[in-house]
């Protein structure tokens, strides 16, 4: 479907109006029964995501519904949700990693990604390079001739810095390196990694994608072919699924991210804006500021800001940072 984000989130993956209901329903089963065998099996072999279904730990109707709307967002071939942001960014790392593995990662990454990397596949003989990203030059000198990852998050947590995501992604290709982007901040609505030419999107849906705080998800989006053997592997055998009641409410809060997201933005401009300029804020970080020191790079990559900024205080015991 060719049209805006409000009717994506709205109509995509509802054509089929079950008994003329307005709102899909929770397909709360674990199993599908099939016609004869022979469809049950090439189901099995050929389409263990659905649809057709077989059985929910590998794909569901109500997921579905979701995930289409999401692919088409992120503009990628394929979407699957996971039962936790970190269960999806998880499943993408372990994807193209095995024993003898490097990964190049953000230094401001989200802390449980990096510790993915620095607590659980270290015991697996994975290593990994923390890098700055705010340069294509910071990513590309840690490469190694064993890297098979580039992991970014951009903009990154807490201080919200930005990397290239195409130049880096344009670089991997070029030598054979997945690549992974964390679009949690953006929202599937401010900025879109695939078309960036990066490999692999994941998002905490806990965030932005769901919105009312009553659902924890992940998302992860990626081409058609990499996201069968994701299914096939990761999302079957770690069993990091994500149930179809908790996938309806976040199938419920699309309806307004873009609604939702344009408020956020607004707030957080006019607030970062007030502390630029307020005595007790040593610095602002937030990417609408006129100052912002990738200005140029987020005017390219992005198309709007977000909710989320942070600032340093000129004071620095607790009880003032309580007061403040």
């Amino acid at each position: 479907m060719d049209a805006r984000p409000d009717t994506l989130l709205q109509h995509l993956g509802e054509e089929d109006r079950i008994l003329g209901a307005v709102v899909p329903p929770i397909f709360q089963t674990s199993l599908f029964v099939f016609d004869d065998p022979h469809s049950m099996w090439d189901t099995m072999q050929h389409h263990p995501g659905g649809p057709p279904f077989h059985y929910s730990r590998l794909g569901n109707p109500t997921n579905h519904i979701a995930e289409q709307k999401i692919a088409s967002l992120e503009k990628a071939g394929a979407c699957k949700l996971f039962a936790s942001g970190m269960a999806a960014i998880s499943a993408a790392i372990v994807s193209v990693c095995r024993a003898g593995s490097h990964v190049v990662m953000v230094d401001t990454a989200y802390g449980p990604s990096r510790q993915v990397m620095q607590n659980l596949l270290a015991r697996f003989g994975v290593t990994h390079t923390l890098v700055d990203g705010r340069t294509v030059e910071s990513v590309l000198e840690a490469i190694r001739p064993e890297t098979s990852l580039i992991y970014l998050e951009s903009p990154s947590s807490l201080i919200f810095r930005l990397q290239d995501l195409a130049a880096i992604a344009a670089a991997a290709k070029e030598r054979g390196i997945a690549t992974v982007c964390d679009n949690t901040y953006c929202g599937a609505i401010l900025q879109n990694p695939c078309e960036l030419g990066v490999d692999m999107v994941v998002h905490s849906g806990t965030k932005y994608l769901n919105g009312h705080s009553d659902v924890v998800a992940g998302v992860l989006c990626t081409s058609a072919d990499r996201m069968d053997a994701i299914v096939r592997n990761e999302l079957a055998l770690l069993g990091g699924a994500l149930p179809p009641f908790p996938a309806w409410l976040l199938m419920r809060g699309l309806r307004t991210l873009r609604l939702r997201l344009a408020q956020h933005a607004a707030t957080a401009d006019t607030l970062a804006a007030w502390l630029h300029e307020h005595p007790k804020a040593r610095q602002v970080h937030h990417v609408s500021l006129p100052d912002y020191p990738q200005r140029d790079l987020y005017l390219r990559q992005m198309r709007g800001s977000g909710g989320l900024f942070s600032f340093e205080p000129t004071f620095a015991t607790r009880d003032e940072v309580y007061r403040f």
